[in-house]
């Protein structure tokens, strides 16, 4: 089919979601001409998330109404190679969006920075423990960013996003209430923590009585009324409870759509173009420069949309996969452990211990994305690994983040499935139990990648991204390490029941887990194991800027959004002070 041709711009922005909105509103500042494609459609706040249809529990999070379309792309799964992969047709695991905004519209709001031993896990961990900790398949690598280095950008987006929260370090001093393990932080948080949930009580004063140090988690809901740097403001967070899948009804929740879209609506320069697919990033006819991309637009036209310089700020996946469609960069190949677009995928490896109680009710219909308590004594390198066979591990949470009646029914052990029994046991125990939650780290291995499907296609014909995972054993171990610390303090808050739930088999795509999926696309120092350089600048095509969680060499064991916002920070200051001045390779 041939393509339309449209005039060109100076920058096209493929994916307007937490990356891409921002990429898009630091560039259009410049003044150059800078265009966004969205696959999915534009929100209208005030009528899909107004009361009381943004707590619609079937619409949005049965329905998948702003989750991929799955029929009309999806990906394709199998745990190993020896496998063949089929189509997800169902919404499981992950939830990718498929709106302006993206997955950062339905997200619940528990934002974290990684820890400085995330960006420099393998060189950290040669360096205390020798290689003997890492397995022979394990493939991470620092990322040859340091945490020093994407600080002033964390702090960027926290401040964009208005996160509540308690610094624990600030400048190197140890702070009383907040997280005492993490990195340096500048400043405070804009926002205050918010007021613990009964739930958060009990696991503080339990883990406080066994030596930790509990604090309140971050969040993206907003404890006050709160205007940002862009001059948007946002409400306060009254708990509804409907933050995961959903949109917020009163703008407590920050998300592209409350912190950066409407502002950047305001620039003439800017241009946002919906339901536009995108396939293909056109490259020159040597292959080592990009004049544009072609997307299909809501009528099955080929829109070919010339540009200078192209950043690619969707999903993972589509970020990976993309990379592939437009032959930028070596396919990784795992059999040689050659090639670097593929490599390196990570998720998150969660467990849990679920508390039932007799004489308590926690109310957990009334509560906010975000919020939580936790702990951080077993995350990243801050406790001793010597001889317990793992990297790693996780932060150990009571997240009170809501309890949608349809997709919220725990019950203890031994339950009967159905019937009368089953009934009574989720009436009764709906409101008398809580969870305490490992967040755990992912490490990358050889096996853990990547590719176009040779088989199954999408609705315009082209390869469906594949991707081979399963939990390694690694990860298996440090599951049930923090489960079992998590399984001590449940024990010391005396519920009646408890059911411990470590990771174990194999991995499955079906229960939702997490939308923390990343790499494909991961950055470093070297160009034969990695895709982009520390500026998020393709090393082949260096027109090419690739932002997301597709850059992640490995996943860390918090929540990746702050990251991610950082990371878009970081890539558009590097845009404008750097590559704009200077249109080459950013070394």
């Amino acid at each position: 089919m041939a393509a339309t041709k449209r005039k060109p711009v100076d920058i096209v922005v493929v994916g307007v979601g937490l990356a891409g909105s921002i990429m898009c509103k630091e560039l259009a500042a410049t003044g150059l001409k800078v265009l966004g494609l969205e696959r999915g459609r534009m929100i209208d706040r005030q009528h899909d998330f107004g009361m009381p249809f943004a707590h619609d529990e079937l619409k949005y999070d049965r329905h998948s109404d702003i989750f991929q379309n799955l029929a009309r792309q999806t990906i394709t799964f199998r745990n190993a190679m020896n496998e063949t992969a089929l189509p997800m047709r169902e919404i499981g695991s992950f939830k990718p969006g498929e709106c302006v905004g993206g997955a950062a519209v339905h997200w619940g709001g528990a934002i974290w920075r990684f820890l400085p031993w995330d960006f420099e896990t393998r060189s950290r961990t040669l360096e205390r423990y020798g290689k003997q900790q890492l397995p022979d398949d394990c493939t991470s690598q620092d990322w040859g960013l340091t945490y020093d280095e994407l600080e002033p950008y964390y702090d960027q987006f926290e401040y964009l996003y208005g996160i509540g929260g308690k610094a624990g370090n600030l400048n190197g001093e140890i702070q009383p209430g907040g997280n005492p393990f993490e990195g340096p932080r500048s400043r405070e948080y804009p926002n205050p923590p918010a007021k613990p949930t009964y739930a958060g009580h009990l696991f503080a004063q339990a883990a406080a009585s066994l030596g930790y140090k509990p604090f309140p988690m971050p969040m993206a809901n907003m404890t006050q009324q709160y205007t940002n740097p862009y001059r948007l403001t946002m409400g306060v967070c009254i708990r509804g409870g409907f933050c995961s899948s959903h949109g917020c009804a009163i703008d407590a929740k920050a998300t592209p759509l409350t912190t950066v879209v409407p502002a950047l609506a305001k620039h003439e320069n800017f241009e946002l173009r919906t339901l536009a697919n995108v396939i293909k990033v056109n490259l020159d006819s040597a292959g080592k420069r990009a004049v544009g991309v072609t997307y299909v637009d809501a009528q099955g036209r080929h829109i070919e949309q010339p540009a200078d310089l192209v950043v690619l700020s969707s999903y993972a996946f589509n970020n990976t996969r993309l990379m592939l469609l437009s032959a930028i960069g070596k396919p990784y190949d795992p059999v040689n452990n050659s090639g670097v677009i593929g490599k390196n995928y990570a998720y998150q490896t969660a467990g849990k211990v679920t508390l039932f109680f007799e004489d308590k009710i926690f109310n957990r219909f009334m509560a906010g994305g975000g919020l939580g308590t936790s702990i951080d004594e077993f995350n990243g390198d801050n406790f001793d690994h010597s001889g317990l066979g793992f990297i790693g591990g996780g932060y150990l949470m009571v997240h009170s983040g809501g309890a949608p009646p349809i997709r919220s029914r725990p019950l203890p052990s031994g339950t009967a499935h159905w019937g009368s029994a089953w009934k009574h046991a989720t009436a009764h125990y709906y409101d008398r139990t809580f969870q305490i939650t490992s967040h755990g780290a992912c490490q990358s291995y050889r096996t853990h990648y990547l590719d176009l499907d040779p088989t199954y296609r999408d609705a315009h014909g082209l390869p469906l991204i594949r991707l081979t995972f399963d939990w390694h054993e690694h990860e298996k171990r440090m599951s049930v390490y923090t489960v079992n610390k998590a399984l001590e303090i449940a024990r010391v808050i005396g519920p009646s029941k408890i059911n411990a739930a470590p990771v174990k088999g194999n991995y499955s795509i079906v229960p939702y887990q997490s939308t923390h999926n990343t790499g494909g696309v991961i950055m470093g120092v070297d160009p034969t194991t990695s895709a982009v350089n520390k500026f998020l600048q393709s090393w082949d095509v260096n027109n090419v800027f690739v932002v997301g969680g597709s850059a992640f060499p490995q996943n860390g064991a918090n929540s990746p959004s702050g990251t991610i916002g950082a990371l878009a920070c970081w890539a558009a200051d590097s845009i404008k002070e750097l590559y704009l001045k200077r249109p080459a390779a950013l070394l």
